[in-house]
């Protein structure tokens, strides 16, 4: 019986991927890369290149959207041909019957974490670099004038939580190895009295040591009234700062959405330097949602048994009608909760997951109604 009802579910799953991979190719990316063509004369070889590129990540948006088609489908056709009451003559209780469609979806959220961690990030990356390089706009992947970066640590006073400054860095220039016009505020050191203003005509980074070796600068030690207890003048100056360079300048450049969940786990821990709260909040709640995001593939899967195993007469094109309709309110509360988490109304991880654990509630219901 696990072999018949599994072989039964490949051929719609196949077909899901099929379909909803073109369907989401085409509005993701296809109708922009012809107007490209037609416009900006992008050769249509580079285009077939990035839209080849791009197919992984549009691959594994299909993978949760074919479950639920496919259990709707398969479980609606053994329904259509009385195949679930004769399951059920002899003893086969509902929930065995959609244990291979829930194994199929485990399978399958597997898969969906591979391509999530080690394909789509790198695929997704060299898409962007490719299209920007054939329209010629290319853009430094760091910042190269004006590079402001804050950084905070959290405090307790009376009683509260409050984050306070501890360093401001300021460079005028950056050209990817030497910085240069550089002002750092530093009050690291207020607790003992002690704050430090650094001027410094030029930076570079020593990796080898981890430190900032500044030249030609001075530094002016502030006592707590506001005089200068102290003026250094220096040459060279090796101080040690907790990022490098290239760390500081291509911070507000990057975007978590093409990152794997260790990369953007990285770069939260260093964002959450500068006290951006905005920032942080984003990149928490995108974490979160990459996390969940695999396990979306069960829930579709448990609802589209669910709503297949019940008595119907409905073809594929209902099927396919009913699952898009289902898709589109799960990513409206992924973007509804996703926007309350920013706003701290929730925490980052109800707002990655609220969505499933509703969508499960659904799913559980569905199959105790249909059990019945």
């Amino acid at each position: 019986m696990d072999r018949y009802i599994f072989t039964q579910l490949l051929m719609p799953f196949l077909f899901g991927v099929g379909a909803f991979s073109s369907i989401v190719l085409a509005i993701g990316s296809l109708f922009d890369l012809v107007r490209q063509v037609a416009e900006a004369g992008l050769p249509i070889t580079v285009a077939l290149e990035v839209m080849a590129l791009k197919m992984p990540q549009f691959v594994v948006y299909s993978f949760p959207m074919s479950l639920l088609l496919t259990g709707m489908m398969t479980y609606g056709k053994f329904s259509a041909d009385s195949e679930i009451i004769a399951f059920r003559s002899c003893g086969v209780s509902v929930y065995r019957l959609i244990l291979p469609a829930l194994v199929l979806s485990v399978i399958v959220t597997g898969v969906t974490f591979f391509f999530n961690e080690l394909l789509v990030p790198t695929s997704s990356q060299r898409a962007t670099t490719t299209l920007t390089r054939a329209l010629k706009q290319d853009k430094p992947t760091f910042k190269k004038d004006n590079i402001v970066q804050p950084e905070y640590k959290t405090v307790e006073r009376d009683g509260k939580k409050e984050q306070v400054l501890v360093r401001l860095f300021y460079a005028e220039k950056f050209d990817g190895k030497t910085m240069t016009g550089l002002t750092i505020l530093d009050k690291s050191q207020a607790d003992k009295g002690l704050s430090q203003i650094l001027n410094a005509q030029s930076a570079v980074w020593d990796s080898t040591k981890n430190t900032w070796d500044f030249s030609n600068g001075t530094i002016y030690l502030i006592a707590p009234d506001a005089s200068y207890r102290n003026i250094v003048t220096f040459k060279h100056q090796q101080l040690q700062l907790p990022q490098s360079p290239f760390e500081l300048a291509a911070l507000d450049n990057k975007n978590p959405d093409e990152m794997s969940v260790g990369e953007a786990m990285d770069y939260l821990d260093q964002i959450q330097m500068t006290g951006d709260r905005k920032k942080i909040l984003t990149v928490a709640v995108t974490i979160q949602r990459k996390l969940a995001f695999p396990f979306v593939c069960i829930v579709f899967g448990l609802i589209g048994s669910a709503m297949g195993i019940r008595p119907q007469r409905s073809g594929k094109a209902t099927s396919f009608g009913v699952s898009v309709l289902m898709i589109f309110g799960y990513y409206l509360m992924m973007f509804i909760f996703g926007a309350l988490g920013q706003a701290e109304i929730i925490s980052p991880f109800l707002a990655g997951w609220l969505p499933n654990f509703i969508g499960l509630a659904i799913g559980g219901w569905l199959v105790a109604q249909a059990a019945k």
